[in-house]
């Protein structure tokens, strides 16, 4: 898979780059913005593992970011099952030197496309922790929608905090799926 768009591309995991997925996500400002089983510090093992896992995914839903030719983050989907097989969960996160530049707000929003010409999905939705304004934004710019908010729902670095929810709709019928 590769979607090529302004400032980065979209594209396949590859072991070889293990290496650069260490090297950016291990950050603690990037550790803070994301769930816990997010390794910190981040070891080149665990890019390795989390490689490994993601190549053995059928389908595969965890893709590489690539800017100037290097992996500097990743995007992925975690689709559900059972009632909720309609819907998946994106999860995504770039190398701190890359934010604020609109890279990931573009990817989002290419992601999500593909996302909904790929998978036999009507809705993706995320969960966001509400002083994470950034990643807010990006969804919203993405054109997702907050649905709710989930009061004290999560807890980060020993504190409790609120999730905001954010959903996007497919805009195929749900017959065409």
């Amino acid at each position: 898979m590769k979607i090529q768009i302004p400032h980065c591309t979209i594209r396949s995991l590859k072991k070889s780059d293990a290496k650069s997925i260490a090297k950016y996500a291990d950050n603690i400002h990037i550790w803070n913005n994301v769930r816990d089983m997010f390794p910190y510090p981040y070891k080149l093992e665990d890019a390795e593992k989390f490689i490994e896992f993601s190549l053995s995914q059928n389908p595969i839903c965890n893709f590489a970011i690539e800017v100037k030719g290097e992996a500097v983050g990743v995007i992925g989907i975690v689709l559900n099952s059972d009632i909720h097989r309609v819907s998946a969960e994106i999860g995504y996160w770039i190398g701190e030197s890359f934010w604020g530049k609109g890279i990931m707000s573009a990817a989002v929003t290419a992601f999500v496309d593909y996302a909904f010409q790929t998978y036999e999905i009507h809705r993706i939705f995320a969960g966001v922790f509400s002083f994470n304004i950034a990643s807010a934004k990006v969804l919203e710019k993405a054109g997702f929608v907050h649905e709710c908010t989930h009061k004290e729902a999560i807890i980060k670095n020993g504190e409790i905090g609120d999730e905001l929810i954010y959903a996007k709709l497919s805009s195929r019928r749900f017959s065409e799926i």
